[in-house]
């Protein structure tokens, strides 16, 4: 048994829509056979595969980050735009871009499906000038060559796009063009510069861990200039052996998933700056994608060494309810540091290791599309005072057996302009079903005609898993009454649940 208690009165924060973010690179299949692809019968007239982007709008992607990732990094977005593109090789992940999808298609996407376009330049092989001449040709309404180029390419208005990364680890020996931590301060100051006096409205991330020399260094020479610090984490790295990790271990990575964020909140409360710069945790996920022998000094020689095996990528039954189970916790973790964390990029949204699988002849939603949609459907954006008390009962083994974690994850949110409760409970516990009961400590706060609903994902095992064919996780309802103080409501194993009292 585990009991939360909740203070209505106690906010914690207003939670961004942009948390439930996703990201989009141009990696194996996400792109390319992917998303797009002219030559399917399921895709638009812009070559766009709508079933995806219908799969997109339920879920109201909220912002997209692209091009990358380690492709941004060498990528120059002028190969992409106008009539006559060029075929490049891409140097990150070693394959042909054939440049088909640029900019225009990438903002013709984001307008399809109804969310803010969120760019990450090449601050790797790139420059200032290349940057800043982006920003030009998508947000200036008619000066200049970039802004005419746009409007010769048959977009007359502006795309007014607002969010801007400077740079994706640049820390790291694997990116191209890595850099140095006393040398990635002057790049990112000099071109946020350039792109704030092209339009001083946008908003802007630079590349950054939790590092603090790497951190330090760039938030005392760039704060005037920054409003995002951008941070990414992948637990089950998985980039050279494919050995997805067991539920048991993935529960251990729930442990402490807010890690960086703390680190990072330290470092902005240092400088006083924990409320003018947010956290942009834009890309995230569980297990990383494999691509051996590229992002490493060993070099694979044949496309069995290096491109063949990005195929285990789309292996459906890597994608267990760990990987649910895992997300939610890691969105509560967001919820809890609303005050900072204003955007969060789930890595990708579509193939590879993504919430979405396309194939020829459809899709299948995997565990974490479910999540999000649970979450962006049914969770309220005010984040609550809560408190969760397991007892001895409710305690699970960690993985390596030493260690005992609370068997439930929850955080409580009320909701802007109307009345209601939404509690966000996920139980961890890979067998036991766990028996919750719900106390609101606000005394002024009137439950009487309120009912219960509660909404649950889980599959029949902790390793269930959807496929073409074969849909085992799903989310599902239970109708639980008029609320009563106190009431009880049993949570199934390894399940994620979102029980709103409206």
């Amino acid at each position: 048994m585990a009991e939360i208690r909740i203070d209505t009165d106690r906010e914690t924060g207003k939670r961004s829509d942009m948390i439930y973010g996703h990201f989009l690179e141009h990696f194996h299949r996400q792109v390319y056979g992917g998303l797009y692809d002219p030559n399917n019968a399921l895709s638009d007239d812009e070559g766009m595969r709508e079933d995806v982007i219908e799969a997109m709008r339920r879920i109201k992607v909220p912002i997209l980050r692209w091009p990358g990732g380690c492709f941004a990094s060498a990528y120059h977005w002028k190969y992409g735009v106008g009539r006559k593109r060029q075929t490049v090789f891409d140097k990150a992940w070693r394959v042909e871009e054939p440049n088909l999808f640029g900019t225009d298609e990438y903002i013709s996407l984001c307008r399809k499906v109804g969310c803010k376009p969120y760019i990450c330049t090449n601050a790797g092989t790139g420059s200032a000038e290349e940057m800043s001449d982006w920003v030009e040709y998508c947000n200036l309404a008619s000066e200049g060559k970039y802004a005419g180029w746009r409007i010769e390419n048959g977009n007359p208005d502006s795309f007014d796009v607002k969010y801007w990364s400077i740079g994706n680890e640049n820390y790291g020996s694997w990116e191209i063009g890595a850099k140095r931590a006393e040398e990635w301060p002057s790049l990112v100051k000099e071109s946020a510069k350039m792109m704030k006096h092209v339009d001083p409205t946008i908003e802007l991330s630079a590349a950054a861990i939790t590092d603090v020399d790497w951190t330090l260094n760039l938030i005392r020479a760039c704060a005037p200039f920054l409003d995002w610090i951008s941070i990414h984490e992948y637990w089950d790295m998985m980039a050279e052996e494919h050995k997805p990790a067991s539920y048991d271990v993935c529960i251990k990575y729930c442990e402490d998933v807010g890690h960086s964020v703390r680190k990072i909140r330290g470092i902005l409360e240092t400088l006083g700056l924990e409320k003018q710069i947010k956290v942009a945790f834009d890309e995230w996920n569980l297990r990383s994608w494999h691509h051996p022998n590229v992002l490493t000094v060993k070099q694979g020689i044949t496309k069995e060494e290096y491109i063949l095996p990005r195929d285990k990528n789309d292996d459906n039954s890597t994608y267990t309810m760990a990987d649910a189970v895992f997300a939610a916790c890691f969105l509560n973790e967001m919820n809890r540091n609303c005050d900072l964390v204003g955007m969060a990029n789930f890595s990708p949204i579509v193939n590879t290791t993504g919430c979405i699988y396309s194939y020829p002849d459809g899709i299948v939603l995997r565990s974490t599309y479910y999540v999000f949609e649970l979450y962006v459907r049914h969770l309220g954006d005010i984040v609550l005072n809560s408190w969760t008390k397991d007892n001895e009962e409710a305690g699970i083994c960690c993985a390596d057996k030493k260690a005992e974690t609370g068997a439930i994850d929850a955080i409580a949110t009320k909701f802007s302009g109307s009345d209601g409760i939404a509690i966000a409970a996920v139980n961890k516990s890979k067998t036991e079903h766990i028996k919750i009961d719900i106390n609101i400590t606000n005394k002024n706060e009137k439950t009487e005609s309120r009912s219960v609903l509660l909404n649950y994902l889980n599959g029949p095992s902790a390793d269930s898993y959807n496929d073409v064919g074969r849909t085992e996780i799903e989310i599902k309802q239970k109708s639980f009454g008029i609320f009563k103080n106190g009431m009880s409501i049993t949570l199934e194993p390894h399940s994620v649940n979102i029980i709103e009292i409206r």
